[in-house]
């Protein structure tokens, strides 16, 4: 039985939503208190049990990379100041036998050429893909970890879903469900990019954590471009089907989508009131408004 062992982080989009704070600096790289959103996304997958990160990375997205990096001068100073703590923080972002691999996305093609990317490092393997705009809080195991663990009984890949307001539907890939394996897992019938409200199958829309088997790949090397001229890993997806089982899973947690301001926001005020540093201020400030 394979290990799934490798994560996929597409990180090279542009983040247009957030100009002009993304001239510079990557989408990935906005803080939710003091951590980056990549930093939250690499932290779930490596409690799962990933120990290759494999981030698809543009031009503009040096920082990414830099981050993960050792620091040299920044640990030194530390060190010279007695600031252990903070140290401890900035050595262990990459725990020991975690390895970062960056491979540069030339063109924005979509999610599906993003992944298509990363086949020369996945091989045969079973891999998981995650976009860091979802930051989803479970408070315990990490949403990866519970896709993982339904991998490992399927054998087959898994995407993870939730319940979307109806006028919100054509944000999403929308799965149409065959049968229900259990309250939470269901095998997947059809799977349609952001449809209109009207014509969705259901209401379950596909949020950005799969683990897929690496058939995926011969689908995505065949998918011709769909949406927004693009090559969409839904319409890959919808073509694997036609091969084999694949799973949505209605994961356990609260998602907040930060790419978009709304989100992002929510997310700040939410992890905010757990930092153990700041939260009773900060809720006290609150009420005063």
């Amino acid at each position: 039985m394979k290990k799934v062992t490798k994560a996929v982080f597409p990180v090279a989009g542009l983040g247009t939503r957030f100009l002009p704070a993304t001239k510079a600096n990557p989408k990935e790289m906005l803080p939710i208190v003091d951590k980056p959103l990549i930093q939250y996304a690499v932290e779930e997958a490596i409690a799962a049990g990933i120990t290759e990160l494999i981030f698809i990375t543009g031009r503009t997205k040096r920082s990414i990379t830099d981050h993960f990096d050792k620091a040299y001068e920044l640990e030194t100073e530390l060190e010279k100041h007695g600031k252990l703590e903070r140290l401890e923080v900035v050595r262990n972002i990459i725990p020991d036998g975690v390895t970062c691999i960056y491979i540069r996305q030339a063109e924005p093609l979509g999610l599906g050429h993003a992944v298509l990317c990363a086949k020369p490092v996945i091989g045969d393997q079973p891999f998981v893909v995650v976009l860091p705009d979802d930051l989803i809080d479970d408070g315990i195991r990490g949403v990866t970890k519970q896709l993982v663990g339904q991998y490992q009984q399927q054998r087959k890949s898994v995407i993870a879903v939730q319940n979307v307001p109806k006028e919100d539907i054509s944000k999403y890939g929308i799965v149409d469900t065959s049968e229900k394996i259990y309250d939470s897992l269901f095998k997947i019938s059809s799977i349609v990019e952001k449809p209109f409200p009207d014509d969705a199958p259901s209401t379950l829309g596909v949020v950005g954590r799969y683990v897929l088997n690496p058939e995926i790949f011969s689908c995505l090397e065949a998918t011709a471009k769909g949406a927004g001229n693009e090559i969409q890993l839904t319409d890959a997806i919808s073509m694997l089907l036609e091969k084999e089982s694949v799973y949505a899973y209605e994961f356990e947690g609260t998602r907040y989508d930060c790419g978009s301001k709304l989100g992002y926001m929510q997310a700040s005020v939410q992890y905010a009131l757990k930092d153990v540093d700041i939260k009773m201020e900060l809720r006290s400030y609150i009420k005063s408004l």
